[in-house]
């Protein structure tokens, strides 16, 4: 199949998938329960009362058989029963408690490592989302998370549960009868024997059935999205996507088939090795209650702790394989926490306290390559065609909210080479050139999506690289050519440029884009929801939406990426009177595609192959005759010649 042919998944071997659960791994994780410590203590508490609970049972048995019931005792009788009534009702409030208590550290510990992984992921480059999924991302943060979660509410007090039983019903099996005791034990070496044995493929199949998922996550991740259904339903892709989807469902339903299997196999023998343990102490027991060594009230006694003891023993067994597969979630959401920031802000960065808007690039190179080679998940291990980089074969697509897509890998991967250019607050800075000059590597450049691999980026004379994020994103705003818009209302989309915005500004910033009288023709005005992606609104409406979200964000310094490319004639005229009054006094660096952008410009960079060959005025580089003349004539004087017929 297609799919087959072309996408090769990292499915790890054995020894590639198998980490070994390490001290570290168990501190770290002791790390998120530390604030839970007083809970975990009475916690500890409600399990020992609960176990020392459990162990009166048997020996109200032996009494009631030994005494109560021969000599007739009535008073004897009836105690025992009151007590066999009120045991399972302390114990069943006990439980409630041991709930309630493991719950609310179970989720806590949990909340705190997803804030913490939602938090990290937060601070990836834009480079990060561009090479990985959103479908595993998903996954780590939904599957693993709550993977994590089942270690610490159930198997890690499982493990302590099951430890303390033990230890208490082996004390008072010895206090009974030391002999029948070790015989009991005997087993103990078989029980290791199965779980060293069994375990190590329990938590391989674990670690494969979490990867094989969140491939099937991120499959209906790109394909059930509003974007990546229209592009399979236009193409007629959807057998073939469907057959897709099959064969990672298939793969995750036979890897879920191994599990269970290796599990019952698991149980199976372990219950095969408790029943060897019981034959011999009822064998054994047996004989010495004949020859009078101890009463039968003791061998019932004895054979109800021996189930207490075998069912807890099969656990603690089996532990280590609980333990470990368990550990398997922290272990992948681990692997996005400690994933590097290549967008890193220093600890003494500066805070800009006014932004006068000076951008000077000082021998700006950048190499695709070079910031590639960090920060990816361990467990993606893509491999597409040679000749494809993104788009189909790579399965990227509209996967989120988050910033457009970098610019894709090309042959030629330094996209920027020893460019120097300054612009001055309150200019208006046009980039011009072929497609792939390296235009839109610039406008990613500035606001930080990237640092160079060469040279640096200078704000008002300071790196770019010594500022705090929070500083520089407040002094940029961005218009590209393909808008995101929240599922949400109008409102939250223009809020979340300024959330504290009163409903004065959200007016002015709208009528700036031309975009207040169509929200207010609406019949829920600020209130209507735009739909996934914002699909309900044209292309046109979108786009004056983001300029108005960037107004009202008000920054010194304003990128865009041919913010009129999708208005019809007359609102175009509208939208850039309203940029030029926006970018009046600000620094605005502008990928022009159209004449108008390019004869207001302040400065007209000509780009080529990453490099600027031509600088100046309009006139002046129609005077030069070069790449500027060739490009005016061949793309901006037909395009608005084109425009012009379309508007007329």
């Amino acid at each position: 199949m297609w799919g087959n042919r072309y996408w090769m998944h990292g499915e790890e071997t054995g020894k590639e998938a198998l980490k070994k659960v390490t001290w570290p791994l168990i501190k770290r994780v002791a790390g998120y329960a530390r604030p839970y410590m007083g809970r975990s203590a009475i916690l500890l508490g409600v399990i020992l009362a609960g176990t020392g609970l459990s162990l009166v049972n048997p020996l109200l048995f032996r009494q009631l058989i030994d005494h109560a019931i021969p000599e007739k005792d009535l008073w004897s009788l009836n105690l025992i029963a009151l007590a066999l009534l009120a045991i399972p009702l302390l114990n069943g409030v006990l439980s409630v408690g041991e709930s309630f208590l493991n719950t609310r550290i179970g989720s806590g510990v949990i909340y705190d490592l997803r804030v913490a992984l939602y938090s990290h992921l937060q601070k990836m480059s834009l480079r990060f989302y561009t090479q990985n999924r959103t479908g595993e991302l998903m996954s780590r943060m939904n599957n693993d998370v709550m993977g994590a979660q089942t270690a610490i509410s159930s198997t890690l007090v499982d493990i302590v549960t099951n430890l303390i039983t033990v230890i208490a019903t082996v004390l008072v099996m010895l206090a009974l009868d030391w002999r029948l005791t070790l015989l009991g034990l005997i087993v103990l070496p078989l029980f290791a024997f199965i779980a060293r044995r069994l375990g190590k493929r329990l938590r391989e199949i674990a670690r494969r059935q979490m990867e094989a998922s969140a491939r099937m996550n991120a499959l209906m991740q790109e394909t059930l999205n509003i974007s990546g259904l229209l592009l399979v339903k236009i193409f007629g892709r959807r057998d073939a996507e469907v057959a897709r989807f099959r064969d990672r469902a298939g793969e995750l339903r036979r890897i879920s088939v191994r599990q269970s299997t290796a599990a019952s196999r698991f149980f199976a023998m372990m219950g095969m090795a408790g029943a060897v343990g019981t034959a011999l102490v009822y064998l054994a027991g047996g004989h010495l209650a004949i020859r009078g060594v101890f009463t039968i009230g003791t061998i019932v006694a004895f054979s109800s702790y021996l189930g207490q003891l075998y069912g807890p023993l099969r656990s603690l067994a089996g532990a280590p394989v609980a333990f470990a597969q368990s550990m398997v979630s922290f272990e992948r959401v681990f692997e996005v926490l400690d994933l590097p920031l290549d967008i890193a802000e220093k600890p003494d960065a500066v805070v800009l306290p006014a932004v006068a808007g000076e951008i000077r690039f000082e021998n700006v190179g950048f190499d695709y390559a070079a910031a590639n080679g960090s920060a990816t998940l361990s467990t993606v291990k893509r491999m597409v065609r040679p000749d494809t980089v993104g788009g189909v074969f790579s399965g990227e697509g509209d996967q989120g909210p988050r910033m457009p897509a970098a610019a894709p890998v090309r042959r030629r991967t330094k996209a920027l080479d020893e460019l120097c250019f300054t612009a001055r607050p309150g200019q208006l800075v046009a980039l011009v050139g072929p497609s792939g000059a390296g235009k839109t590597t610039v406008s990613y450049l500035i606001p930080r999506l990237y640092d160079p691999t060469e040279g640096r980026i200078l704000l008002d004379g300071h790196d770019l690289r010594d500022l705090s994020l929070d500083s520089l994103s407040a002094a940029i705003g961005m218009v590209m050519q393909e808008t995101y818009l929240f599922h949400d209302t109008l409102r939250a989309n223009l809020l979340f440029a300024r959330p504290d915005a009163t409903q004065e500004q959200l007016d002015a910033a709208c009528d700036a884009a031309n975009i207040l009288p169509f929200i207010r023709s609406l019949p829920d005005g600020y209130q209507t929801l735009v739909g996934e992606r914002g699909y309900r609104l044209s292309g046109g409406e979108k786009q004056r939406m983001a300029i108005a979200r960037v107004v009202l964000k008000d920054p010194r310094i304003l990128v865009l990426d041919e913010a009129t490319s999708h208005l019809d004639s007359t609102s175009e005229t509208l939208i850039r009177e309203a940029l030029a009054r926006v970018m009046r006094g600000r620094t605005s660096i502008v990928i022009a595609h159209r004449l108008s952008t390019i004869l207001a410009a302040d400065l007209i960079l000509v780009m080529d192959h990453g490099r600027i060959v031509e600088r100046g005025t309009h006139p002046d580089l129609l005077r030069q005759a070069g790449l500027y003349a060739r490009l005016f004539e061949t793309q901006f004087r037909a395009g608005e010649t084109a425009a012009a017929q379309r508007g007329s």
